[in-house]
């Protein structure tokens, strides 16, 4: 591969993602394959394994030499999809030398890609890519003409949960790789991991990460690709820097053993609302939101805070919060634009996103309560202990109940934030270079307030490791949110780019 990334990538790219990839991404958001958090029942359901099975099989007809295609289940657990490719050497072309004159073999006996019996290329070090497949339930009321699990096009958009986090992924990935072979170019060796538990904190990932150490070089891969992060724009790939950790429990305070009536009560019995509010005061200074454990604040690193002042003086304040506030409200971290860049990546941030024990308003009575219970999801700095942060929250919620009420703290996940090591010069050399061609401009980075447990879990155990963390998630996308979307130019683009970062992996 030459340093100037040829057009006919993303010509390629266009039609996989229109012919193939897009009506199959459509039926995906037709199942509603919710992370094992919002559907207990899961495995009984059966719309985990169908989502798997369905994107599984679109990946077994893609024309790369060599691939492999399996789902993967261990008892108890979601499944995976395991994607192997061999490394396959190119053709040369325009004068360019041929892909692929490392020390890796070719392995690949099968009659898609553009590689051939030539010596393969790589180090024996392979490219880890990622994706998951589960899913976030509706949250909230869909606009008009739109339902989260009916696939919608408009135009560049396609409407329904799971296109832009995460269910494009696995076409990206396997799309990418087909798309270099078809293209006559090389590149090393290659797996892709498809997970289905990444929205409930990637509790059983742990496992099949290490079942699929053997697969691996023993000095575990060189570059890691995560095609599950976002984009403050459109016009551009973006590289996120560094993620947010997460702390999440759900709190309970109990007082009755059943519901009694406020008017006989109220003044004696102690509202379970009040003891839950006083509770949550001891972790969160409620006037300014300022978090309280002292674990989960750290000292901002001087290279992120000038990446930050860097992004703002090319951008402009204004793009750091895009947000759909209400007129008037105002919003934290200052008006110059570092501060609230600065404030959803490096500080800790709480929010209750969940209530149990309150009726809604049209159902309330004059009841005093028996129970309050919240679920709390704290977002900590990128280099904050998740544990240390975990322990300090139960401690500070337990001890001594007010006025005796029972006080409990359960379903407690802890996940690591992520700082990207240094990138090195290929890569940088390579993103700029593929976001230029691609996108029409150079590529740039970011931090980022969300939470991707996988990618702290590698960067421990593969420390010296490439990241190029990138995906679809930019403006008016609202994963998580109602009316979810993706940008279809934007994944046709990140497609064709990660293909060419493919062809110059060393």
């Amino acid at each position: 591969m030459t340093t100037n990334p040829p057009h006919e990538l993303l010509d390629l790219s266009d039609d996989l993602w229109e012919h193939d990839a897009l009506p199959v991404l459509a039926d995906y958001v037709r199942i509603p394959c919710l992370s094992p958090e919002f559907d207990r029942d899961w495995e009984e359901h059966g719309e985990i394994r169908r989502a798997a099975e369905l994107l599984a099989d679109w990946g077994r007809r893609r024309r790369i030499e060599g691939l492999s295609v399996e789902v993967v289940q261990l008892p108890g657990l979601t499944p995976v999809i395991l994607a192997d490719i061999p490394a396959v050497a190119g053709s040369a072309r325009d004068g360019a030398p041929p892909q692929g004159q490392g020390q890796g073999q070719g392995q690949g006996q099968g009659e898609g890609g553009g590689g051939g019996q030539e010596q393969g290329r790589g180090d024996g070090r392979p490219t880890l890519l990622y994706g998951h497949l589960d899913k976030q339930p509706p949250l909230g009321a869909w606009r008009e003409g739109l339902a989260p699990f009916d696939p919608v096009r408009e135009g560049d958009h396609l409407y329904g949960r799971g296109t832009a986090d995460d269910g494009y992924s696995v076409f990206a990935a396997l799309g990418a790789i087909e798309i270099l072979e078809r293209a006559g170019y090389g590149h090393g060796r290659c797996t892709v991991i498809i997970e289905a538990s990444e929205e409930s904190g990637s509790p059983h990932l742990g496992a099949y990460l290490e079942s699929l150490s053997d697969r691996m070089a023993e000095a575990g891969p060189g570059l890691v690709v995560c095609l599950d992060s976002g984009a403050m724009s459109y016009d551009c790939l973006w590289s996120t820097t560094s993620l947010r950790g997460l702390v999440a429990a759900s709190l309970s305070v109990g007082v009755l053993r059943e519901g009694i009536h406020s008017g006989s009560g109220g003044g004696v019995v102690p509202d379970s609302f009040r003891l839950l509010r006083g509770l949550i005061d001891r972790i969160e200074d409620s006037s300014t939101g300022e978090v309280l454990l002292g674990s989960s604040n750290v000292e901002i690193p001087a290279g992120r805070r000038a990446e930050a002042e860097a992004l703002v003086r090319e951008l402009g304040g204004g793009s750091m919060d895009r947000f759909p506030a209400l007129p008037g409200l105002r919003l934290a971290g200052g008006a110059d634009g570092v501060g609230p860049l600065l404030a959803r990546t490096w500080r800790p941030a709480l929010a209750v996103v969940g209530m149990d024990g309150i009726p809604a308003i049209a159902d309330a009575g004059n009841v005093l309560r028996p129970f309050t219970a919240a679920k709390l999801s704290l977002r900590i700095p990128p280099s904050a202990d998740s544990a240390a942060v975990a322990d300090d929250l139960v401690r500070v919620l337990t001890a001594d109940p007010p006025e005796g009420a029972a006080v409990e703290v359960t379903d407690v996940v802890a996940a690591d934030g992520f700082d990207a090591p240094e990138t090195a010069p290929w890569l940088a050399a390579a993103t700029d270079a593929a976001s230029t061609a691609y996108f029409g401009a150079p590529g740039r980075g970011m931090g980022e307030g969300g939470s991707i447990p996988f990618l702290s879990e590698l960067q421990s155990s593969y420390p010296d490791a490439q990241f190029l963390v990138t995906g679809v998630l930019g403006p008016d996308s609202n994963a998580h949110g109602p009316n979810e979307m993706l940008h279809i130019p934007t994944a046709k683009r990140v497609t064709a780019s990660v293909a060419f970062i493919l062809a110059n992996t060393p």
